[in-house]
């Protein structure tokens, strides 16, 4: 396969908030953002055109405040903010990078984000704007697996790339499980059956319903995002 032509054309790129950590407990690592930019903008020069959903757990998860007490709606909310935090990290780290990218939130916050619109989202793709979504759906209940399976249809992606610590699926958590097997591909029904937690049940029946292919492979690996968009076996593939 030529190294100028990748198997995907649009994509959606899936950053937990864990991805801006680093090697730090909490927050934000802006030398980890930076990492992030620098192959990304590897993907924009064969002419990929990328969305990112970001998520926020690095810097607050809506269980943790269910788990205090926290009524479930508003711990979410507050969820939803830490991800609008972390696309300004972002952009700003793309921004550095000479790359152009508009940060687009399912919560509108004027002078930070602008609310989602499926055409301008598409217009702005066509243009050569790297797309930073943030919020998830802006509902609580929600997690920003499924909403990045939503953007993904919306804005007509060819695959669901998501980015996780470690390098694919496997029948058991592999940090806790060393005897965990890991797939090299797997289909959508297998992995509802199976309970397997590598993206939630209602994200997995969206692309299932839809065929859309998810990669799940492991971000800290530098070149694995390019990898998948030229279609080079890396992680696991759900189909």
């Amino acid at each position: 396969m030529a190294q100028d032509n990748p198997v995907y054309k649009r994509i959606l790129l899936k950053l937990s908030g864990e991805s801006l950590q680093g090697q730090f407990d909490y927050g934000i690592n802006f030398e980890s953002a930076k990492a992030i930019a620098r192959e990304i903008k590897e993907i924009r020069k064969l002419k990929v055109q990328i969305g990112i959903m970001i998520g926020g757990g690095n810097i607050f998860r809506g269980i943790r405040g269910v788990e205090v007490g926290m009524d479930r709606a508003s711990a979410d909310y507050m969820g939803l903010l830490a991800t609008m935090i972390n696309g300004i990290a972002l952009q700003d780290a793309l921004e550095k990078e000479g790359i152009e990218s508009r940060h687009i939130s399912a919560i509108e916050i004027k002078g930070v984000a602008e609310a989602f619109s499926r055409r301008n989202a598409a217009f702005y793709l066509d243009n050569g704007n790297i797309l930073i979504f943030s919020a998830g759906t802006g509902n609580p209940y929600f997690t920003t697996d499924t909403a990045a399976a939503l953007r993904a249809l919306e804005i007509g992606a060819g695959v669901i790339l998501k980015a996780t610590k470690v390098d694919g699926v496997y029948s058991a958590d592999p940090l806790e499980n060393h005897k965990a097997r890991k797939f090299t591909s797997i289909k959508y029904l297998d992995v509802l059956k199976k309970e397997l937690k590598v993206m939630d049940a209602t994200a997995i029946s969206l692309c299932q319903d839809n065929r859309l292919p998810i990669i799940v492979f492991n971000i800290k690996k530098k070149g694995n995002i390019k990898k998948a968009v030229m279609g080079k076996k890396v992680g696991t593939l759900i189909s």
